[in-house]
């Protein structure tokens, strides 16, 4: 059962959460447009694009295919962007946007799984510099995530880490790897049938707020299908994540908030790289 403690005799294991509409929402990369074209970074048409994109992904997903799309177009939105600047953005604005997206029952289902003794991983096709923060937010223990590259302080539009589809399924094969986690009684939780390889990888799969294919393939397979739908501030639960400090979390904010632009283009390539970078949240 999720509240039984963990026996520590037993192989240590993890819950692996994917991020947008899971636990938050929205999408963590489009929340920010706004605040980019106040930050100089867009136009007015940049910011009805990807409005028109979060609509898209909130009625029901994005399909590989749109996925695609919208990745070249992001990314040469961003391309040259100076890293700097993206971070003094988020660092303002990380608490006010994402904060009142998270939903409830997530939050809550976060504190269950530590209170049974198992670490909290985002897996997340977004941006690490905004992932990281939110990851610190929640009170996660480590994050996967998207990772740009990044010369002479601006982004190039290329990918040095693409945390998205299969990927996402050998990050965590490593993460057990490396932690010792018996992936067998792990948990994992996502919307989109592009995360079925991560939900395969464990021992108790979960749709959240699922997309339709993966609402069928859930049905198939006899998968548990949780809706979530009360987004709150985290401050407002009862009762209340332990949340850190503002300074501390605008400092995270800060070391990481370059996949702002980085989530802006999760899509930016299909480079492989030979191993996942796993950041771990330090509380």
């Amino acid at each position: 059962m999720l509240g039984t403690v963990e026996n520590h005799s037993l192989p240590r294991t993890a819950a692996f959460f994917d991020l947008d509409k899971t636990v938050i929402a929205k999408s963590s990369t489009l929340t920010f447009s706004k605040s980019f074209y106040q930050g100089g970074l867009i136009n007015r048409r940049a910011v009805l694009r990807t409005a028109y994109a979060q609509f898209v992904f909130l009625a029901g997903g994005a399909d590989h295919d749109q996925m695609e799309r919208m990745r070249e177009y992001l990314s040469a939105l961003c391309r040259g962007w100076n890293v700097q600047q993206v971070r003094e953005i988020v660092a303002e604005t990380l608490h006010e946007l994402i904060d009142p997206i998270i939903y409830d029952e997530a939050a809550s289902l976060i504190e269950a799984h530590h209170t049974a003794g198992r670490d909290v991983v985002i897996v997340s096709t977004s941006g690490a510099e905004v992932v990281e923060p939110i990851g610190e937010l929640l009170g996660a223990d480590r994050v996967v995530a998207t990772r740009m590259v990044v010369e002479n302080g601006a982004f190039t539009g290329e990918v040095e880490y693409y945390a998205y589809g299969p990927t996402k399924a050998e990050a965590v094969k490593e993460l057990a790897e490396s932690e010792g986690y018996d992936l067998s009684r792990c948990y994992a939780y996502s919307d989109s049938i592009t995360d079925i390889p991560m939900l395969e990888t464990v021992g108790h799969p979960h749709a959240v707020n699922p997309d339709r294919a993966l609402r069928r393939e859930a049905a198939a397979r006899d998968w548990p299908v949780l809706t979530f739908n009360r987004p709150v501030r985290l401050k407002q639960r009862v009762p209340a994540l332990s949340m850190p400090s503002r300074p501390a979390l605008v400092a995270a904010a800060a070391v990481g908030a370059a996949a702002a632009t980085a989530g802006l283009v999760w899509l930016a390539g299909r480079r492989r790289e030979p191993a996942v970078r796993i950041a771990r949240i330090q509380h």
